[in-house]
Protein backbone atom coordinates (compact mmCIF):
# COMPACT_ATOMS: atom_id res chain seq x y z
CA UNK A 1 0.00 0.00 0.00
CA UNK A 2 1.55 3.44 -1.02
CA UNK A 3 1.95 6.42 1.34
CA UNK A 4 -0.60 8.74 0.77
CA UNK A 5 -0.62 12.26 1.78
CA UNK A 6 -4.04 14.75 2.28
CA UNK A 7 -2.34 17.14 -0.14
CA UNK A 8 1.08 17.81 -2.33
CA UNK A 9 2.38 21.60 -3.08
CA UNK A 10 4.22 22.19 -6.22
CA UNK A 11 5.89 25.77 -6.76
CA UNK A 12 5.09 25.86 -10.31
CA UNK A 13 7.12 29.62 -9.92
CA UNK A 14 9.24 31.23 -7.31
CA UNK A 15 8.80 34.48 -8.91
CA UNK A 16 6.14 37.21 -7.45
CA UNK A 17 4.71 40.43 -8.84
CA UNK A 18 5.06 41.77 -4.82
CA UNK A 19 7.27 42.03 -2.29
CA UNK A 20 5.48 41.62 0.89
CA UNK A 21 6.83 42.16 3.83
CA UNK A 22 5.46 39.34 5.36
CA UNK A 23 7.46 37.62 2.99
CA UNK A 24 10.95 37.10 2.96
CA UNK A 25 12.88 37.35 0.56
CA UNK A 26 14.06 34.42 -1.12
CA UNK A 27 18.24 32.93 -1.67
CA UNK A 28 16.89 30.68 -3.88
CA UNK A 29 17.68 31.63 -7.78
CA UNK A 30 14.42 32.56 -9.19
CA UNK A 31 13.12 29.36 -11.44
CA UNK A 32 9.41 28.85 -13.12
CA UNK A 33 8.67 24.82 -13.57
CA UNK A 34 7.87 24.45 -17.18
CA UNK A 35 4.58 22.69 -18.68
CA UNK A 36 6.75 19.55 -19.31
CA UNK A 37 8.86 19.74 -16.02
CA UNK A 38 5.15 19.71 -14.18
CA UNK A 39 3.20 17.12 -16.36
CA UNK A 40 6.17 15.17 -15.17
CA UNK A 41 6.08 15.89 -11.72
CA UNK A 42 2.59 15.65 -11.87
CA UNK A 43 2.10 12.06 -13.05
CA UNK A 44 4.73 11.16 -10.28
CA UNK A 45 2.60 12.70 -7.59
CA UNK A 46 -0.81 11.16 -8.87
CA UNK A 47 -0.13 7.62 -7.33
CA UNK A 48 -0.39 9.52 -3.85
CA UNK A 49 -2.79 12.31 -3.68
CA UNK A 50 -5.78 13.94 -5.29
CA UNK A 51 -5.10 17.42 -4.19
CA UNK A 52 -2.49 19.54 -5.46
CA UNK A 53 -1.98 22.74 -4.13
CA UNK A 54 0.07 25.02 -7.09
CA UNK A 55 1.96 27.43 -4.72
CA UNK A 56 4.72 27.70 -2.09
CA UNK A 57 6.39 30.83 -2.47
CA UNK A 58 6.00 32.90 -5.99
CA UNK A 59 2.84 34.06 -7.15
CA UNK A 60 0.69 31.04 -9.47
CA UNK A 61 -1.36 33.08 -11.71
CA UNK A 62 1.97 35.03 -13.38
CA UNK A 63 3.09 31.51 -15.07
CA UNK A 64 2.72 31.96 -18.60
CA UNK A 65 1.29 28.08 -19.22
CA UNK A 66 -0.75 28.40 -16.37
CA UNK A 67 -3.76 26.86 -18.61
CA UNK A 68 -1.79 24.23 -19.33
CA UNK A 69 -0.28 23.41 -16.08
CA UNK A 70 -4.54 23.38 -15.52
CA UNK A 71 -5.11 21.11 -17.96
CA UNK A 72 -2.54 18.69 -16.96
CA UNK A 73 -4.26 18.84 -12.94
CA UNK A 74 -7.66 18.13 -15.05
CA UNK A 75 -5.96 15.07 -17.40
CA UNK A 76 -4.66 13.16 -14.44
CA UNK A 77 -7.76 13.91 -12.00
CA UNK A 78 -6.40 16.20 -9.82
CA UNK A 79 -8.12 18.63 -7.36
CA UNK A 80 -6.32 22.06 -7.24
CA UNK A 81 -5.97 24.91 -4.81
CA UNK A 82 -4.45 28.04 -5.52
CA UNK A 83 -3.43 30.74 -3.50
CA UNK A 84 -2.85 34.41 -5.05
CA UNK A 85 -2.48 38.15 -3.95
CA UNK A 86 -5.58 38.03 -6.39
CA UNK A 87 -3.91 41.33 -8.33
CA UNK A 88 -3.66 39.37 -11.48
CA UNK A 89 -7.83 37.79 -10.91
CA UNK A 90 -9.07 40.08 -12.92
CA UNK A 91 -7.07 38.79 -15.91
CA UNK A 92 -7.10 35.44 -15.09
CA UNK A 93 -10.63 34.80 -13.48
CA UNK A 94 -12.16 33.17 -16.70
CA UNK A 95 -9.50 31.02 -16.80
CA UNK A 96 -9.77 29.32 -13.18
CA UNK A 97 -13.55 29.40 -13.55
CA UNK A 98 -13.73 27.40 -16.32
CA UNK A 99 -10.81 25.30 -15.51
CA UNK A 100 -12.52 21.81 -14.26
CA UNK A 101 -9.53 21.08 -11.91
CA UNK A 102 -9.58 24.21 -10.17
CA UNK A 103 -11.58 23.09 -6.44
CA UNK A 104 -10.76 26.32 -4.29
CA UNK A 105 -9.46 29.35 -4.64
CA UNK A 106 -7.71 31.08 -1.50
CA UNK A 107 -7.38 35.32 -1.96
CA UNK A 108 -4.55 36.75 0.37
CA UNK A 109 -6.67 39.95 1.13
CA UNK A 110 -3.06 40.75 3.88
CA UNK A 111 -1.29 41.37 0.71
CA UNK A 112 -2.75 44.44 -0.16
CA UNK A 113 -1.80 47.90 -0.76
CA UNK A 114 -3.01 50.79 -3.18
CA UNK A 115 0.08 50.72 -5.09
CA UNK A 116 -0.11 47.17 -6.39
CA UNK A 117 -4.30 46.70 -6.34
CA UNK A 118 -5.47 49.32 -7.03
CA UNK A 119 -8.57 51.25 -5.28
CA UNK A 120 -9.25 49.13 -2.25
CA UNK A 121 -13.39 48.96 -2.75
CA UNK A 122 -12.75 48.43 -6.32
CA UNK A 123 -10.38 45.38 -5.64
CA UNK A 124 -11.91 44.06 -3.25
CA UNK A 125 -15.35 43.82 -5.20
CA UNK A 126 -14.15 42.15 -8.00
CA UNK A 127 -12.69 39.51 -5.47
CA UNK A 128 -16.04 38.86 -4.03
CA UNK A 129 -17.74 38.95 -7.66
CA UNK A 130 -15.41 35.93 -8.49
CA UNK A 131 -16.34 34.28 -4.98
CA UNK A 132 -20.24 33.88 -6.20
CA UNK A 133 -19.51 33.01 -9.30
CA UNK A 134 -16.82 30.37 -8.21
CA UNK A 135 -19.69 29.24 -5.71
CA UNK A 136 -21.78 29.35 -8.27
CA UNK A 137 -20.29 26.57 -9.77
CA UNK A 138 -20.13 24.55 -6.96
CA UNK A 139 -16.01 25.69 -5.85
CA UNK A 140 -15.27 27.22 -2.66
CA UNK A 141 -12.99 30.65 -2.08
CA UNK A 142 -11.34 31.64 1.28
CA UNK A 143 -10.80 35.02 1.79
CA UNK A 144 -7.44 34.55 3.76
CA UNK A 145 -6.94 37.85 6.50
CA UNK A 146 -3.46 36.50 7.81
CA UNK A 147 -1.55 39.43 9.64
CA UNK A 148 -3.64 39.19 13.35
CA UNK A 149 -1.84 40.88 15.76
CA UNK A 150 -1.25 38.67 19.07
CA UNK A 151 -5.05 39.99 20.49
CA UNK A 152 -6.31 38.67 17.10
CA UNK A 153 -6.78 42.34 15.39
CA UNK A 154 -6.36 43.61 11.87
CA UNK A 155 -4.87 46.60 10.95
CA UNK A 156 -7.48 50.27 9.93
CA UNK A 157 -7.13 48.45 6.77
CA UNK A 158 -7.99 45.32 7.13
CA UNK A 159 -10.86 46.86 9.53
CA UNK A 160 -12.36 48.46 6.01
CA UNK A 161 -12.34 45.24 4.20
CA UNK A 162 -13.66 43.11 7.11
CA UNK A 163 -16.40 46.46 7.19
CA UNK A 164 -17.22 46.13 3.30
CA UNK A 165 -17.46 41.74 3.40
CA UNK A 166 -19.82 42.34 6.19
CA UNK A 167 -22.11 44.05 3.57
CA UNK A 168 -21.49 42.31 0.43
CA UNK A 169 -22.71 39.18 2.67
CA UNK A 170 -25.68 40.80 4.86
CA UNK A 171 -23.76 40.48 8.19
CA UNK A 172 -24.25 42.77 10.53
CA UNK A 173 -21.32 45.84 11.79
CA UNK A 174 -19.05 44.51 13.58
CA UNK A 175 -19.61 41.00 13.21
CA UNK A 176 -17.24 39.11 11.61
CA UNK A 177 -14.35 40.93 14.09
CA UNK A 178 -16.42 39.19 17.52
CA UNK A 179 -15.82 36.26 15.32
CA UNK A 180 -12.14 36.56 14.65
CA UNK A 181 -12.11 37.01 18.87
CA UNK A 182 -12.18 33.15 19.14
CA UNK A 183 -12.27 31.60 15.56
CA UNK A 184 -10.42 30.76 12.76
CA UNK A 185 -12.86 30.55 9.76
CA UNK A 186 -16.00 31.58 9.04
CA UNK A 187 -18.78 30.95 6.50
CA UNK A 188 -19.86 33.90 4.86
CA UNK A 189 -22.16 31.53 2.35
CA UNK A 190 -21.98 28.68 0.79
CA UNK A 191 -18.79 28.00 -0.83
CA UNK A 192 -17.39 31.24 0.48
CA UNK A 193 -15.31 31.80 4.11
CA UNK A 194 -12.77 33.66 5.67
CA UNK A 195 -9.95 32.64 7.43
CA UNK A 196 -7.94 34.57 10.25
CA UNK A 197 -4.28 33.40 11.49
CA UNK A 198 -1.94 35.37 12.99
CA UNK A 199 1.05 36.58 11.26
CA UNK A 200 3.73 34.23 11.45
CA UNK A 201 7.27 34.20 10.83
CA UNK A 202 8.65 31.38 8.24
CA UNK A 203 11.02 28.54 9.65
CA UNK A 204 14.95 29.02 8.94
CA UNK A 205 17.81 27.34 10.01
CA UNK A 206 18.87 31.11 11.10
CA UNK A 207 16.14 31.23 13.29
CA UNK A 208 16.05 30.79 16.78
CA UNK A 209 15.90 26.95 18.96
CA UNK A 210 12.41 26.13 20.12
CA UNK A 211 12.38 23.02 21.64
CA UNK A 212 12.34 19.14 20.32
CA UNK A 213 8.48 18.40 21.50
CA UNK A 214 5.80 18.91 19.53
CA UNK A 215 4.17 17.68 16.52
CA UNK A 216 2.84 19.30 12.84
CA UNK A 217 1.02 17.78 9.88
CA UNK A 218 4.01 18.01 7.58
CA UNK A 219 6.31 14.88 6.48
CA UNK A 220 2.85 12.87 7.95
CA UNK A 221 -0.19 14.90 5.61
CA UNK A 222 1.88 16.65 2.97
CA UNK A 223 5.25 17.23 1.28
CA UNK A 224 6.21 20.09 -1.29
CA UNK A 225 7.80 19.81 -4.51
CA UNK A 226 9.89 23.80 -4.90
CA UNK A 227 10.40 24.89 -8.40
CA UNK A 228 14.05 23.60 -9.19
CA UNK A 229 12.40 19.68 -7.84
CA UNK A 230 13.48 20.01 -4.85
CA UNK A 231 11.04 17.83 -2.33
CA UNK A 232 10.66 19.20 1.12
CA UNK A 233 8.70 17.99 3.72
CA UNK A 234 6.28 20.69 4.34
CA UNK A 235 4.43 23.76 2.46
CA UNK A 236 6.95 26.43 4.45
CA UNK A 237 9.74 25.30 3.73
CA UNK A 238 10.47 27.86 0.93
CA UNK A 239 14.01 27.96 1.15
CA UNK A 240 14.31 24.23 0.81
CA UNK A 241 16.64 24.07 3.50
CA UNK A 242 15.11 20.24 4.31
CA UNK A 243 15.67 18.77 1.32
CA UNK A 244 14.81 15.62 0.85
CA UNK A 245 15.59 14.87 -2.93
CA UNK A 246 15.04 16.20 -6.40
CA UNK A 247 11.72 14.92 -8.06
CA UNK A 248 13.38 15.65 -11.62
CA UNK A 249 16.74 13.79 -10.38
CA UNK A 250 15.12 10.43 -9.16
CA UNK A 251 11.73 8.91 -8.78
CA UNK A 252 9.37 10.63 -6.54
CA UNK A 253 8.23 7.22 -5.10
CA UNK A 254 11.82 6.88 -3.98
CA UNK A 255 11.78 10.10 -2.10
CA UNK A 256 9.22 9.78 -0.01
CA UNK A 257 9.57 6.35 1.10
CA UNK A 258 13.47 7.11 2.07
CA UNK A 259 14.58 7.08 5.91
CA UNK A 260 14.73 10.68 6.88
CA UNK A 261 10.81 11.33 5.91
CA UNK A 262 9.79 7.91 7.55
CA UNK A 263 11.65 9.52 10.70
CA UNK A 264 10.38 12.70 10.61
CA UNK A 265 7.04 11.22 10.28
CA UNK A 266 7.25 9.08 13.41
CA UNK A 267 8.70 11.78 15.28
CA UNK A 268 5.71 13.82 14.79
CA UNK A 269 3.35 11.00 15.85
CA UNK A 270 5.70 10.53 18.79
CA UNK A 271 5.20 14.13 19.46
CA UNK A 272 9.69 14.37 18.84
CA UNK A 273 10.60 17.16 16.43
CA UNK A 274 13.70 15.50 15.05
CA UNK A 275 15.00 18.07 12.07
CA UNK A 276 16.96 21.31 13.10
CA UNK A 277 14.69 23.02 10.77
CA UNK A 278 11.19 22.10 12.33
CA UNK A 279 13.29 22.73 15.81
CA UNK A 280 13.07 26.38 14.72
CA UNK A 281 9.70 26.27 13.51
CA UNK A 282 7.42 29.01 14.85
CA UNK A 283 4.13 27.91 13.01
CA UNK A 284 3.89 24.26 14.31
CA UNK A 285 3.68 26.03 18.06
CA UNK A 286 -0.07 26.00 17.22
CA UNK A 287 -0.44 22.74 17.61
CA UNK A 288 1.65 22.71 20.90
CA UNK A 289 4.67 22.08 22.14
CA UNK A 290 7.71 24.05 21.80
CA UNK A 291 9.55 25.52 24.89
CA UNK A 292 6.20 23.76 26.87
CA UNK A 293 4.63 27.25 26.14
CA UNK A 294 3.54 27.81 22.58
CA UNK A 295 2.52 31.40 23.38
CA UNK A 296 6.07 31.65 25.01
CA UNK A 297 7.78 30.53 21.77
CA UNK A 298 6.18 32.20 19.37
CA UNK A 299 6.84 35.61 20.88
CA UNK A 300 10.78 34.66 21.52
CA UNK A 301 10.43 34.02 18.04
CA UNK A 302 9.22 36.90 17.59
CA UNK A 303 11.59 39.08 19.21
CA UNK A 304 14.40 37.12 17.99
CA UNK A 305 13.34 38.10 14.12
CA UNK A 306 12.98 41.70 15.00
CA UNK A 307 16.59 41.45 15.77
CA UNK A 308 16.08 41.81 19.90
CA UNK A 309 18.34 39.78 22.51
CA UNK A 310 17.22 36.19 22.62
CA UNK A 311 18.36 33.48 25.08
CA UNK A 312 19.95 29.88 24.03
CA UNK A 313 18.21 27.66 25.65
CA UNK A 314 21.03 25.37 27.66
CA UNK A 315 19.76 21.74 25.89
CA UNK A 316 20.41 23.77 22.40
CA UNK A 317 22.66 21.58 20.02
Amino acid sequence: MPVRFKRVYVEITNRCNLHCSFCPVSARPFRTMTAEEFHKAAREIRPYCDYLYLHVKGEPLIHPQLEEILSICGELGFQVNLTTNGVLLGRRRQLLLSAPAVRQTNLSLHSYTENTHGPLENWLQELIAYAWDSAAKGRYTVFRVWNLDEQRETNSQGERMLEQLEQAFSLSRGQIRQLAASCRSVTLSKGIFLSFEEEFVWPSLQNPFLGREGTCYGARNMVAVLADGTVVPCCLDGEGECPLGNLFEQPFEEIIQGERLARMAEGFTNRQVKEALCQRCGYRLRFGGGNGNPQEGKKQLKNAVLGTSFARKADEP
